[in-house]
């Protein structure tokens, strides 16, 4: 009727993700979803703030392809041959099939996931694969632990010398702090949030404060140091920063003056642009006192360089320098408060093995209105360079030209005239006289060149919004960070940005150097820093993680599973070598690290819920990591949301994980759930002294109380407990829920 066409309809927009369409018979409508269409899989995410683009996770970027070569840690170095579906006892199952040398395939439950990971080592240079049952693995795996051993005490060591200097402990936040903090231009991001109070509680301490704050380029880390810097000169203390390159001294000069331009604080640089009489002068007043922050080169570490109380230590970039160079870092160190920034991060992994010697901030969250740079390979070509130099010029911004060799840096300048008459272009390079440099690069902030012609002086942290092209000619030199840090120098501002590479056909050129431009392309995303730097690893093999002599043993076992053992070796000398060192910070005991489940039930995720191979090895990896059961709870949602209903096999494969917990818990190093029968073994290692802890006593009782629940047994030398009747996951779970309630739930 006509009246009720005209009814105002009352509803509400849900944002949700759909797992499946429907069928409308009514209106005649079918309506598929996206995934139904291309098999392509959404990904459910929570969003928070500016979480626009996190950083790819390391599941993604482990992402195991047929063919890929993994580290078992119990039986070394395989390829990875796929998921395959197996019968046991009749029931089926999804395991991880591996080859190793002679053909020889292993088997490996998916609740065991945890003890691969995938080799990452010297691309183009395949590893010596392992032979099943041989003692090599082993012996390799020993002489890798106690050679990691020595760093992991160095490491260790490091640390208490830290913990037990007397540092100074700053005064809290003035209101001068506050007000600096609200003149930023830019909200915070919450990393540069969570990173600035680490960075200020920090600070505040009785020890010295050693923190590396890891960012991608342009994520706002000298926002961070300007901060911390303006809190020491603030309690009357010195600063000095120190800088890879004196074009970055200049800029972080400007940039420090003009966010402190409103606050009583005196700042100067040195480098080689200064006359050695204008160093004196600094360096006097510096002695005095009259300097609050120091801003330099290398130069900041000569003998002369006489601070009148210095506080805090900031150094941008320190992979930049040298050893000699690190090492007098080191020695500044172990006093004074000091503040590493980089963008070139390190693998999430060796962040926790390096916890022991540093602490760590990561900044994930790029500033709101960023766009990712978009980076293109292109053959050298005077119109489409004229091109991309004539469009930035259209829109009112100018362009960086990269040419890396000063001997014919002024013939490429001829012919950028040629191509772009209209341009007006400089050219800057490390072998130019100081002032001239320094002259040219201001006036090219005040906007008074369209393009700079530069070589890599400008690699680090120069940071001009208005510059948001830039072409790189012959990219096939660079180094992956490289190009990864020159593409950071424009798309700084919320204007799209173009990074051009320039290279010869791809098909005359070497297989890294195309590696590594298919992956700058790859990764052109905000925050992929971190991918890249992987790749790095990748495409040039893992070197120097820790000190020279380990590449190879690096080489050798691949570096995911380096960084596992590095992590044991450390854990291990906590608890014995340097017990009171770290006696404050006992955690509750545990006497298990971790529980192995094997089972004849069926426990996995089958095709028919999630037809592709690869995104169901993702997930039983995913699964894997998981901690807690808040965690768990997620995983299901989105599982739920992306494909449906959980299956009966798939709600067991969490329960497992359940199961898993609980078992790691009652101090079970393996669980073996087959014939309708539950057995818990007890782990073995004496000098954990399990069986004479209290947690082992209680279950003793517990047993004694109920002796019908189950039976104790010693099987080969271990300890085991069964119970009977037990042929599904549900009656296991509370089978040990019972036992742990026997004994009042403490554990």
């Amino acid at each position: 009727s006509e009246s009720h066409t005209k009814a105002p309809v009352q509803f509400t927009p849900v944002e949700i993700s759909l797992n499946a369409g429907f069928v409308d018979h009514d209106l005649k409508i079918l309506c598929y979803t996206d995934h139904q269409l291309f098999e392509r899989y959404h990904k459910f995410r929570l969003r928070e703030g500016f979480g626009r683009k996190e950083s790819l996770t390391i599941k993604e970027l482990y992402n195991l392809n047929p063919g890929d070569y993994v580290t078992h840690i119990d039986h070394g170095v395989g390829r990875f041959d796929g998921l395959q579906v197996i019968e046991n006892n009749g029931k089926k199952q999804e395991a991880i099939r591996l080859i190793y040398k002679n053909g020889d395939i292993l088997y490996v439950n998916i609740h065991s996931l945890h003890r691969i990971t995938k080799y990452v080592g010297r691309e183009g240079t395949p590893p010596q694969l392992h032979r099943l049952g041989s003692g090599a693995w082993n012996r390799l795996k020993n002489k890798t632990k106690s050679k990691v051993k020595d760093i992991a005490r160095d490491l260790i060591k490091l640390y208490a010398k830290r913990k037990a200097v007397q540092g100074y402990a700053f005064q809290p936040d003035s209101y001068m702090q506050t007000e600096l903090e609200a003149s930023f231009i830019y909200e915070d991001t919450p990393d540069q949030l969570k990173a600035t109070q680490a960075v200020k509680h920090d600070m505040e301490q009785q020890h010295p404060m050693d923190r590396l704050i890891c960012g991608d380029v342009g994520f706002g880390k000298t926002e961070i140091a300007i901060r911390a810097a303006f809190k020491a000169v603030a309690d009357s203390k010195q600063v000095a920063v120190l800088v890879p390159t004196t074009i970055l001294a200049l800029q972080h000069f400007k940039t420090f003056s003009e966010r402190l331009k409103d606050f009583p604080v005196t700042i100067d640089y040195i480098n080689r642009f200064k006359s050695a009489k204008q160093q004196k002068e600094t360096l006097q007043r510096l002695k005095e006192g009259k300097i609050d922050i120091l801003i330099g080169t290398h130069r900041l570490l000569s003998k002369d360089v006489d601070f009148k109380d210095l506080g805090l230590f900031i150094v941008d970039e320190e992979q930049k320098f040298g050893v000699a160079a690190k090492e007098k870092i080191r020695q500044m160190r172990v006093h004074v408060d000091t503040l590493t920034l980089t963008a070139t991060p390190i693998p999430r992994t060796l962040q926790f093995s390096l916890m022991g010697a540093r602490d760590l901030s990561i900044i994930n969250t790029a500033p709101p209105n960023r766009y990712p740079v978009q980076t293109e390979l292109r053959s050298f070509n005077p119109q489409a360079i004229g091109e991309a130099i004539r469009y930035e010029m259209a829109r009112g911004g100018q362009v960086f030209f990269l040419h890396n060799r000063v001997q014919n840096i002024m013939q490429v300048h001829d012919m950028l005239k040629k191509f772009v008459p209209e341009a007006r272009i400089a050219v800057a390079h490390g072998q130019m006289e100081g002032k001239k440099l320094e002259k040219i690069m201001l006036d090219f902030v005040e906007g008074l060149y369209d393009v700079l012609l530069a070589t890599t002086i400008i690699e680090s942290g120069l940071d001009i919004p208005n510059a948001n092209t830039i072409i790189i000619n012959n990219a096939q030199h660079y180094g992956l960070s490289d190009l990864h840090q020159l593409r950071g120098r424009v798309g700084r501002s919320n204007k799209k940005a173009f990074c051009y590479l320039l290279t010869p056909p791809l098909a005359s050129l070497p297989q890294d150097a195309r590696k590594r431009l298919k992956a700058i392309t790859d990764y052109a995303d905000l925050g992929s820093g971190f991918n890249i730097a992987m790749r790095d690893l990748d495409i040039r093999g893992a070197g120097n993680i820790l000190g020279a002599e380990q590449s190879g043993f690096i080489s050798e076992i691949g570096i995911e599973m380096y960084q596992r053992i590095l992590d044991e070796a450390l854990e291990e000398l906590k608890e014995t070598e340097f017990k009171e060192l770290f006696a404050g910070e006992k955690k509750e005991e545990k006497f298990v690290r971790e529980c192995q489940l094997e089972t004849d039930l069926e426990i996995f995720i089958p095709a028919g819920y999630v037809a592709s191979a690869s995104e169901r090895l993702l997930l039983y990896k995913e699964l894997d990591s998981l901690k807690t059961e808040e965690e768990l709870a997620g995983f299901k949602k989105q599982l739920q949301d992306r494909f449906g209903p959980l299956p009966q096999a798939t709600q067991d494969l969490l329960d497992a994980l359940r199961l898993r917990w609980l078992a790691q818990q009652t101090g079970f190093e393996k669980l073996i759930l087959k014939f309708g029968k539950m057995t818990g073994v007890f782990t073995g290692s004496e000098e954990a002294g399990f069986f004479q802890s209290e947690l082992f006593g209680k279950i003793l009782e517990a047993i004694k109380a109920r002796p019908d629940c189950c039976e104790m047994k010693e099987k080969k030398g271990k300890l085991t407990l069964v119970f009977g009747k037990t042929d599904n996951v549900k009656k296991a779970l509370e089978n040990l829920k019972s036992l742990q309630q026997s004994f009042s739930g403490k554990i």
